[in-house]
């Protein structure tokens, strides 16, 4: 079993850009009282959650780095990010994202759609 992911990264010239990611599951995590087992890996380290929210009517589509590194997990709507070398993609229900371009020329955000976006982070250490 996998878990799939997207990366969105700075490199060493400074531009942001993304990186789809797998990470293998293995079996054997089970909670007490339960017979089977489920697949499990361990990820990042984290530091403190955090929501996110940005109504449909946001507009405001600025580059900007982010102002740490960071997991997302989208909840409700859905966005896009535009990366500083033009790649854009969007980000549905169910999407996650690391977010580690804290330096460079960043990214930028878009609501798309009529509903609201809500956005589950988790704050991950500094590299």
């Amino acid at each position: 079993m996998q878990a799939k992911y997207t990366r969105l990264v700075v490199d060493d010239r400074g531009e942001s850009h993304f990186e789809d990611k797998v990470t293998e599951l293995k079996d054997g995590f089970s909670a007490p009282g339960i017979k089977s087992t489920i697949s499990t890996a361990p990820f990042q380290v984290t530091d403190g959650s955090f929501w996110i929210g940005a109504p449909s009517t946001w507009v405001d589509d600025t580059p900007h780095t982010a102002p740490r590194r960071m997991i997302l997990v989208t909840t409700q709507g859905e966005y896009e990010i535009t990366t500083s070398t033009g790649m854009i993609r969007r980000f549905p229900v169910g999407s996650v994202v690391v977010v580690e371009d804290t330096s460079g020329a960043g990214h930028s955000f878009k609501v798309i759609g009529s509903e609201d976006v809500m956005i589950f982070g988790v704050g991950l250490a500094p590299i």
